[in-house]
């Protein structure tokens, strides 16, 4: 492990470890016996994705991880959503995607599954996705998808954020 303040390699001693994500991955307190700083790092098992994505235009890419956190931080920008939510969200879209799909998907069915996942979560962030997602053409089909969120919403979850204050 390198030090983050340092930058010394296997220069540290390991003080502390608890099992975080419910079990699933272990959070270890450092600390650097070079500089004496205290760092905290996750280790998790290893569980690579052999799945490769059908992109739109028929080409095909290795499952990154990576693209689909970028894209639902970026739609949860600015909100009350704590990376731990983000990160829990990516989990159940993985554990969707290896439980249906065995070596390929398209990057259509990915982004399903991270729509439905952003829906349960937070619906202006689900809004958001979906207007980059879908490629809306105009307004019309943006206030399209915002009435039928709401629609849901007001029978779905009633503590959910409200899209806009009325």
């Amino acid at each position: 492990m390198r030090c983050p303040a340092c930058k010394e390699i296997s220069k540290d001693k390991v003080i502390d470890s608890r099992l975080t994500d419910a079990g699933v991955a272990i959070r270890r307190r450092r600390v650097c016996t070079a500089c004496g700083r205290r760092f905290t790092t996750k280790e998790r098992v290893e569980t690579e994705m052999r799945l490769t994505v059908i992109k739109r235009n028929g080409s095909r890419v290795p499952y990154r991880r990576d693209n689909i956190v970028r894209g639902v931080r970026h739609a949860c920008y600015k909100l009350p959503i704590e990376d731990g939510e983000i990160e829990r969200l990516v989990d159940r879209v993985e554990e969707d995607l290896q439980r249906e799909h065995e070596r390929q998907a398209t990057s259509e069915q990915i982004g399903r599954q991270v729509a439905a996942q952003l829906r349960q979560l937070n619906h202006i962030a689900y809004v958001r996705f979906m207007s980059v997602f879908r490629k809306f053409a105009d307004v019309a089909e943006f206030v399209e998808e915002i009435n039928d969120v709401t629609e849901r919403a007001a029978t779905e979850s009633p503590d959910q954020q409200s899209l806009f204050d009325v």
